[in-house]
Parts: C-alpha cells; structure tokens; sequence
C-alpha cells in the first residue's frame, strides 16, 4: 500500500503541477490571482527517500513534530487537528478533531463529495430554449459556468454562441420577430444565506444566485465586478447573440416561466460534474458550489434554497459514513460565518475519496497543489513549508478570523497522510495561512515513528 499510494500522488501532482490546465478565478475569500500563461514551476521540494522497510508514523511521534508549530502566535492559541493514515485509518494526531468550528471553504470538501455521490460523475448542468408560439423561453438549468465565448477557462465550459447558433438553425424556419423571456424557476428562496453579508455580493465573492447565469455575473470575464441582474443580463446578451444569425427578437427579454407544452428547440451543456468539482475545489468557486448544492437538492426532492441544500448535503453525507456530529451547514460554500464543520468531518471525507476507487477521486483530484495551483499557487514558495512545495495538497479556507487547510501529504518515509487543521481565532489572515503551512510541512519532512 506505501509504494502504490506514493506512486499515485506522485503521479497526480505531475499532471496538476505540469499539466498546463489554467483555471479561471473567482472572487472568493480565497482569491486566486489569475494570469494567461501556465502556472510557473514549483520550487522542488526535498528528495523523497528509496522505499524500502520505513517505520510506520506513530500517534506520539506526529503529534511530537507538530507540538511546536501548533503553539505559533498567529493560529490565536487555538487549532483544531487530525492526522490520519490514509491507508489504515489509524489517527496520528488528535487535538479538538470533534469541535465544531467554522470551516470557511474547506466545506466545498463535503458539497464535492455529496453532488457526486448524489449527481454521479458524469453529471452535467444544461441550458435550454424552448418555444411556445412566437416566444423563446432561455431556461437557466443551474449552470453558472456557462460562458458568453467558446473556448474559455478550465473544464471547457457551454457556450451562449453555441447556444444561440443552435437555436438559430432551428428556428430558421419561422418567419418575422420573435419574443425573448428567461426563466429561472430552477431556483427559489432569499439571496443571503444566514451568516452572509451584503458585501459579499459588492465584493465580488459570490454573484447573486439565480440559475441563469454568464462568466458567473462578471462584467468581465476575469474581473471581480459582478452585474446586479445575471439572468437578465445572460438573456440580453443571448438575444444579441441571435441576432448576429438572423434571428429578429421584439422588444426586451423578460422573466417569465415557461409553458409545460413548449417544444425542446436548443440545449448545451457543462462540462462533466467531475470537472466541475475540479474547479470547484482548486479555485474555491462559490458560485459553483452553491449551485451544485441546489442540484443536489433538486434531485434530493428537496427545494433549491439554501435550507434546502444544507438538508440534501447532509443527508448524502449521512449515507457516505460521514461523521455528522457537530455539522451544521447553512450554505454550500462555506461563506457563512455560521456554518459548523469538525476536523474529524473533513478528513472522513478526504479518505473516502482516497479509499473509494474512482468514485469520489474527483475530489483529491481537484484540490489545490502547493506552489503550483489553484488557491496554493503562491503559497509554499518561501520559508520552511518551501520544503513541502509539490507535496502537498489541501482545501484552503479562509473567512474573518477563520483560516483552515484540509488535504493529503506524503510524508518521508513514503505514507500518504490525511489532515485537517482550522483555526476561529487567527487574527491576521496571511500569518495565520503561512502557520497552517508549516504544519502540513512538518508532516511532509515527517517519518515520525
């Protein structure tokens, strides 16, 4: 099991740190700056030793490695910890595993986990128009990926061209102007879950959530700005979008639910929810994930709001094994400042995804490489946790007075460990980060018998 799971890390890291797959930011707490060239190299980080007959890590001996690191100032005196081998299960360290503490991002761990398992792998969103007489309804399926040109971002996001040159051939046959309405019943309920702010919307962290949406509300494709209106701004531009092909559209695009008895005229569709989770996870995408969380909740039987989610989440991860003690979830991104997660919530995720085969594999898959991806990609560059550049890769998560990292770390002697470490009480956002890390890294210089 040691030699087959460091074969596989250290092949899923190549592909991550060398594949040159560009994700496209998100203005979330755990903003990721953006550039058109791939991400530059990864400091190397220390040799790993020949396998061979390595001592196996011991609870005293990770939980001796980490005692000094966990006492640094800017964790706020306060870390809640678990470490386990992900090949046995056997924890390593234990402090707080069961407090429930706020998560900030790292609970898209749990939301991937749960639209998977619910979704399947192969999942996708699609938008659709549908006609009733001379009108077009433009039906916002919950796909906030879609994108205003081909060819953008990481997984290769639907189309609104291609959705309009489809619709333009099929249409191409009725004579004189058409009306243009966006539905967006998919969805229902408040905009702010509780425990969010206002600020999130004029901050860019999160666009307003409604299932028909463009470059998730930008005003420009890599900016933070988002659009007050998204679905009506995706009908707007679907509507210029006909008529550069012919199609004449009369007056404005307007909300309106569209007829059970209109016919099927055009569809695309995201790319596969395995992709998708992907995204979710390297750039910690709040968008995405509340909108995987409604679909969840639609095929739960549950209604799309942020109740709605939360119920339909939890209940997947009832199923999966996960330990639900202390978890309370009131949205599916983990920008509430009320949602409660355990360490011991985090890490049962994680080695489901490393023990469950291709299943769930999406998620180890999709999450951050240090100095190399997503929202690691300028961390582990200088200082001590340089040493774990490459090596390790963790869910970040970030909110005011909140900073936590949960992932998976291949230590010296070969073995793959799991952990989860998150703090309420750091005061300073970068310090605290820069303090998490040191602590994955102490793990990854670790034989620790």
């Amino acid at each position: 099991m040691r030699r087959s799971q460091l074969i596989a890390a250290c092949v899923a890291l190549a592909v991550v740190a060398g594949g040159g797959a560009v994700y496209v930011a998100t203005g979330t707490a755990d903003y990721v700056p953006t550039a058109p060239t791939p991400t530059p190299a990864p400091p190397r980080p220390a040799a790993l030793p020949e396998l061979g007959a390595a001592a196996v890590p011991s609870k005293p001996g990770v939980t001796a490695a980490l005692r000094r690191a966990l006492r640094d100032p800017a964790l706020g005196g306060s870390v809640a910890g678990l470490v386990v081998d992900a090949g046995t299960g056997q924890t390593l360290f234990d402090e707080g595993a069961d407090s429930s503490i706020a998560p900030a991002s790292t609970l898209k761990l749990l939301t991937a986990a749960a639209a998977i398992d619910s979704l399947g792998a192969d999942a996708r969103l699609t938008t659709s128009v549908v006609r009733a007489g001379r009108t077009l309804y433009l039906v916002g399926g919950g796909d906030v990926t879609l994108s205003a040109s081909a060819g953008r971002g990481y997984p290769p996001a639907a189309s609104l061209v291609a959705l309009a040159r489809r619709t333009a051939s099929a249409v191409a046959a009725v004579t004189g102007p058409l009306r243009l309405r966006y539905d967006v019943s998919a969805w229902r309920g408040q905009q702010l879950a509780p425990g969010w702010n206002a600020g999130y919307f004029s901050g860019g962290d999160v666009s307003r959530l409604v299932p028909l949406e463009v470059d998730e509300g930008r005003l420009q494709p890599d900016a933070p700005d988002r659009t007050t209106t998204p679905a009506a701004e995706a009908a707007r531009l679907f509507a210029a979008a006909l008529h550069v092909r012919g199609v004449t559209v009369h007056g404005s695009p307007a909300p309106a639910v569209a007829p059970p008895a209109a016919v099927d005229v055009a569809s695309v569709s995201s790319a596969p929810l395995a992709a998708l989770v992907q995204r979710l996870l390297t750039v910690s995408d709040n968008d995405l994930a509340e909108a995987l969380g409604r679909d969840v909740a639609a095929h739960e039987g549950e209604p799309a709001t942020f109740a709605g989610a939360a119920a339909a989440l939890t209940r997947r991860l009832v199923g999966l094994g996960v330990p639900m003690q202390g978890v309370h979830l009131y949205d599916a991104s983990g920008l509430s400042h009320r949602d409660r997660l355990t360490p011991r919530a985090l890490v049962a995720v994680l080695r489901l995804a490393a023990t469950s085969g291709s299943r769930l594999a999406a998620v180890l898959e999709g999450l951050p490489v240090g100095a190399a991806s997503g929202t690691l990609a300028d961390r582990y560059r200088h200082g001590p946790a340089r040493r774990a550049a490459g090596v390790v890769r963790a869910k970040t998560g970030t909110l005011a007075g909140v900073s936590a990292l949960a992932g998976q770390v291949v230590d010296a002697d070969g073995d793959l460990l799991l952990f989860a470490f998150v703090t309420d009480h750091a005061s300073v956002p970068g310090p605290a980060e820069e303090a998490l890390d040191r602590l994955a890294a102490r793990l990854a210089r670790c034989g620790c018998p």
